[in-house]
C-alpha cells in the first residue's frame, strides 16, 4: 500500500492507546495513511526513541459501520492468526497489540509489523506473479493447525437466493445457468486453514524478474477452515477482473502444477468457482475501486461486469 494525507476522524485516543502499547522509551514520530484498503484504515507509523533505533509499524482501524459492527471478531481472529502464523514459512506480520472492543481507540484496532514489498496490479510480470502467488497460496493450506486453534467453518458470501445479476445485462441465461450451478449442497470436502480473501491487492512483493519474491500476505481477519477450492476461486475471479478472462482461469492450473489438490468432480470444482465469481455480482466495480486507487484507472465499471460475465461463461464452458 502507498502512503496519504492524514485523515480527518479523530485518532488521538488510538494514538495515546499506541504510545502506551510501546516500551523502552519508544514514540510515534509520525503517521501516513496508507493507500489501498477498503474493508479499514490503515496507517504506518514511523517510531522513534528506541534501543535498536526507528521503526515501522502498522495501525489497522475499522471506521464504516458495517465494519464496526464485526470488528470484534474480525480483529480478534486477525490477531489469533498472527500469532499462529509466528514462526512458519507464511510471510505475515507480526502482531504487536490489539483493542477489538474499542476499549482504548477512537475505533476498534490492531496494532503490527509492517511488511516490506508492495501491491502491484499492473500487468508486467502477472504472470510471474500469479505462479508464485499460486506456491504461496499452497503454503497456506499446507499449514498444520491442531483443532483447539483452528478458525471458524467459511461462511458463503453469497447463495442462489441472494445473486442479483447486473440491471442491464444482455446475457440473462448466462446468469440463470450459473445461479442453478450452486442451486445444490455444498460438496464434500477435505478441508484445511484458508486465508479467504487471499487476492493480488493482499499479497506484497519484491525484486523482478528472477528476483521476484512474495514478501508479505496481508489482510487475515476473515480467515477459515475449508476447502482449497474456495481459496483457489477468490484468487482466480480477482486475477480474472483485474487482468482478463485467461489470467483467471490459469490459476487453479498454476495451484494444481504447484502440487494442489482440488475437487476431482469438475461439477464440485465449479460450485466453488461459482459461489465465489457470484458474490461479485451485481456490482463487480466495488473491488475496483481500492485497485484505481493504486494506478488501474483502466477498470472501469463497464470492464469489470463485462469481466465478470465473461469469466462465468468460461467456467460453465470449461466445468459445466
Amino acid at each position: 500500500m502507498e502512503t496519504t494525507g492524514e485523515s480527518e476522524e479523530s485518532w488521538a485516543a488510538t494514538r495515546a492507546w499506541v504510545d502506551k502499547t510501546l516500551s523502552g522509551g519508544e514514540r510515534v514520530e509520525s503517521a501516513a495513511l496508507l493507500r489501498g484498503g477498503w474493508t479499514s484504515t490503515m496507517r504506518r507509523l514511523e517510531l522513534t526513541g528506541g534501543a535498536e533505533g526507528p521503526r515501522p509499524l502498522v495501525l489497522r482501524s475499522f471506521v464504516r459501520p458495517f465494519y464496526l459492527r464485526h470488528a470484534e471478531g474480525l480483529l480478534t481472529r486477525e490477531a489469533d492468526v498472527l500469532r499462529l502464523l509466528d514462526g512458519t514459512d507464511v510471510p505475515a506480520a507480526a502482531l504487536v497489540a490489539v483493542d477489538a472492543t474499542a476499549q482504548y481507540c477512537d475505533h476498534p484496532s490492531l496494532l503490527m509489523s509492517l511488511l516490506p514489498g508492495t501491491v502491484r496490479l499492473d500487468g508486467e510480470e502477472a504472470d510471474r506473479r500469479a505462479g508464485l502467488m499460486a506456491r504461496q497460496l499452497l503454503a497456506v493450506h499446507r499449514l498444520e493447525v491442531p483443532g483447539r486453534d483452528r478458525p471458524r467453518a467459511y461462511q458463503a458470501w453469497t447463495s442462489a437466493e441472494r445473486v442479483s445479476p447486473p440491471e442491464r445485462t444482455r446475457r440473462p441465461g448466462l446468469w440463470r445457468r450459473a445461479v442453478d450451478a450452486i442451486r445444490r449442497d455444498p460438496p464434500r470436502h477435505r478441508a484445511c486453514f484458508l486465508h479467504r480473501d487471499f487476492h493480488p491487492g493482499n499479497v506484497l512483493f519484491e525484486g523482478a524478474g528472477a528476483q521476484l519474491r512474495i514478501s508479505g500476505v496481508v489482510d487475515w481477519v476473515e480467515t477459515s477452515w475449508g476447502p482449497a477450492d474456495l481459496d483457489v476461486a477468490h484468487c482466480s475471479t480477482s486475477l480474472a477482473l483485474l487482468h482478463g478472462v485467461p489470467a483467471g482461469m490459469g490459476f487453479a492450473d498454476r495451484y494444481l502444477a504447484a502440487g494442489g489438490t482440488l475437487a476431482e468432480d469438475p461439477a464440485d470444482h465449479l460450485y466453488w468457482r461459482l459461489l465465489d465469481a457470484l458474490a461479485f455480482a451485481p456490482d463487480a466495480e466495488k473491488v475496483a475501486v481500492p485497485w484505481r486507487g493504486l494506478g488501474r484507472s483502466d477498470l472501469t465499471p463497464a470492464v469489470m461486469t463485462d469481466r465478470l460475465e465473461d469469466y462465468l461463461d468460461a467456467l460453465l464452458v470449461r466445468y459445466g
